[in-house]
């Protein structure tokens, strides 16, 4: 692992939490993007960071909010979808999301730095 890899998927992970408290969900692919075009890496690498972060960030979260209430209204919204009424499938799709989002602003940003 890289410093640079390493220093994106930290600072993601911090301007998307601190941007979260204010901003709406979707702030995370622009902040991913902008970080992953100021610190450049191959569109792998920078996947993974971007895809790093926000899976590590949302999971934490949703595990958070999780726990705060024992485990009772993600069971209800997990037995709405098809996840069989399980809360750590509804914690996993949402870690999930996120991840997908966060790597799809960063590979884009390294894909456009490629362009170049």
């Amino acid at each position: 692992m890289t410093i640079k890899f390493l220093a994106t998927t930290l600072l993601i992970g911090l301007f998307s939490f601190l941007c979260g408290l204010f901003l709406p969900w979707w702030t995370v692919a622009p902040i991913a993007f902008i970080v992953s075009l100021v610190i450049p890496q191959r569109p792998l690498p920078s996947f993974l960071s971007g895809f790093l972060a926000l899976f590590l960030l949302w999971g934490g979260l949703a595990v958070t909010a999780d726990l705060a209430n024992g485990s009772i209204l993600s069971a209800k919204v997990a037995s709405l979808l098809p996840l069989g009424g399980s809360s750590y499938a509804l914690v996993l799709v949402t870690a999930v999301v996120g991840a997908l989002v966060g790597g799809g602003g960063a590979l884009t940003a390294a894909f456009l730095k490629k362009t170049r």
